[in-house]
């Protein structure tokens, strides 16, 4: 049994139309006249919701129709070509008795409804882009301050004949709370805020200042910003964003006029409404902006062009970004069945707490481990493997202030610690000092980081990125990478000797974190204690 009919729009047939069976996977597209024929075999008959979308119009529909039809009619309607930069962004909260501008949580929040239902706008408020423009660790390296608000001095400069002015270090004698933006440039704004403030910068990318910005422009990355997300401008020649481009300097959208909206999505069948399907939604271009960034010629931020050099980028073996932190959960809807949610296959949801950096789990799947350790006379030898086997891009990758630290500790049953005969240690930057504390550097083990160096100062290591800086070193895992380590460690005299191999991920340099006194925790991915024999 099939269903026929047109598709027009107010100047006539449409071809190259997708036409759908609402919330499934049965389409079909119209011909050179606009005509189009669909299959209907296999389902149950009775009547059926049909959805209308071409590049350049809405989503239309749903057209309801019965099986054996043949003069069906889907109307299209163009959507505008044109960017509206006085558009207010809708909120991503729920805002009761605001009519259209309620928000995103009144349709797509299962919490907001008074209902065990997760959606979208409920995972978005776990996701770490609800909070960019909150983040402490982004505000407080912004401003030179420390959790209390302790401020840093401003920073001193020197002259040289040579070079003009330049930056000197902190001085040892004075207070120090850590590095921050507004130390360095005291009068501009900088351009932080074309990725952790984008609504707010999206008209002004160099004027946004978080203590300025509120409401909607303060939720951190909002839903109805990527929704009228459109392109992202790359550079043919490479793949890859600008890079005097960071953040909404690279991105259109398409903000409507007064008396329309405007959402893209990765469905061509979100009817009726103003909605439209946008295959950027879909690609790992969509996050690019704000996931490539260079500053002073240094590549800093690289998750989007190290994925790119990586097997991942394949399109016919690898995955999107979109495919690894925005997972399907098993969830069948995306909106309020109350609003005109419908019910969908889980495999077309996806979820939107984007999985990342604060999620333990998340971050083991990217990693194989495994630790092995034997006698070898009098002598212990043990063996730490490490495979990159599930991650499309460095790991750890994005801010240079994330690192991988192994620590291999072999005790005696007294809790003495054994020498190291051979193998290699901790550097430096994981801390110098009481390892109880979290201070590695030194013991037998591993680090994997991104290091840079200041170039004026010679900090290192830095994230104070905004000034001129140059890689150390880089020895972070790439994409399918394996990184095998060995230690040997004297036994002699010690009993009952115990291995035990521990994997951190730290969230940011500890004498960083000292200073501006950040809570995070190191997270332990994986450990393994071994007993070996007398």
């Amino acid at each position: 049994m099939t269903i026929a009919g047109i598709v027009i729009d107010k100047t006539g047939p449409v071809p190259g139309a997708v036409v759908r069976l609402q919330a499934t996977d049965r389409f079909g597209q119209t011909d050179a006249h606009g005509e189009f024929r669909l299959s209907l075999e296999g389902l149950s008959p009775g009547q059926v919701d049909l959805t209308g979308w071409a590049e350049g119009y809405f989503c239309a529909g749903p057209v309801q129709a019965m099986p054996g039809d043949r003069e069906v009619v889907i109307e299209l309607q163009a959507h505008s070509g044109q960017d509206n930069p006085e558009y207010a962004w809708l909120p991503s909260f729920y805002r009761a008795g605001a009519g259209e501008d309620q928000g995103c949580a009144a349709c797509h929040s299962g919490n907001s409804a008074g209902i065990d239902l997760l959606l979208p706008a409920d995972e978005w408020q776990q996701d770490a882009h609800s909070q960019t423009a909150s983040n402490p660790r982004f505000l407080t390296m912004y401003y030179g301050t420390n959790l209390a608000g302790e401020q840093s001095p401003p920073t001193r400069y020197a002259y040289s004949r040579d070079y003009g002015t330049f930056p000197l270090p902190p001085d040892p004698d004075q207070p120090y709370f850590g590095p921050g933006y507004k130390l360095d440039f005291p009068g501009t704004a900088g351009n932080c805020g074309a990725c952790h403030l984008p609504a707010a910068a999206a008209n002004d990318a160099y004027g946004v200042d978080p203590e300025g910005v509120s409401g909607v422009e303060a939720e951190g990355v909002p839903c109805d910003f990527c929704h009228k997300l459109w392109s992202v401008e790359l550079d043919p020649q490479v793949g890859l964003p600008y890079p005097n481009m960071p953040g909404v300097l690279s991105m259109s959208f398409r903000r409507p006029f007064e008396g329309h909206q405007f959402f893209a999505g990765p469905l061509d069948d979100v009817a009726p409404g103003e909605d439209t399907f946008s295959e950027l939604q879909t690609e790992s271009s969509f996050c690019a902006a704000c996931h490539y960034g260079v500053f002073w010629d240094t590549v800093i931020y690289n998750s989007f062009g190290e994925w790119l050099e990586s097997p991942y980028s394949d399109p016919s073996t690898g995955r999107t970004c979109q495919d690894c932190h925005m997972p399907h959960t098993g969830a069948s809807q995306f909106a309020l069945t109350s609003a005109g949610g419908l019910q969908r296959d889980p495999a077309s949801i996806f979820s939107h707490r984007m999985l990342g950096s604060s999620d333990p789990e998340f971050l083991r799947q990217g990693l194989s481990f495994h630790a092995d350790a034997n006698r070898e006379g009098e002598n212990l030898s043990v063996q730490v493997e490490l495979v990159s086997d599930n991650t499309g891009h460095k790991y750890p990758t994005d801010s240079p202030l994330r690192q991988l630290i192994l620590v291999v500790d072999v005790r005696d049953a007294q809790g003495v610690a054994l020498d190291l005969i051979d193998g290699p240690t901790i550097p430096a930057w994981a801390g110098i000092g009481d390892p109880e504390q979290g201070f590695y550097a030194g013991m037998p083990g591993s680090g994997f980081a991104l290091i840079l160096r200041e170039k004026w100062t010679g900090i290192s290591p830095s994230g104070a990125y905004w000034n001129p800086t140059e890689v150390v070193e880089d020895t972070r895992l790439e994409p399918f990478e394996t990184d095998r380590t060995e230690y040997t460690f004297d036994g002699t005299g010690h009993e009952g000797p115990t291995v035990n191999v521990r994997l951190y991920y730290r969230r940011a340099f500890i004498t960083l974190m000292k200073q501006k006194v950040w809570t995070d925790q190191d997270l332990l991915l994986y450990e393994r204690t071994i007993n070996l024999p007398d």
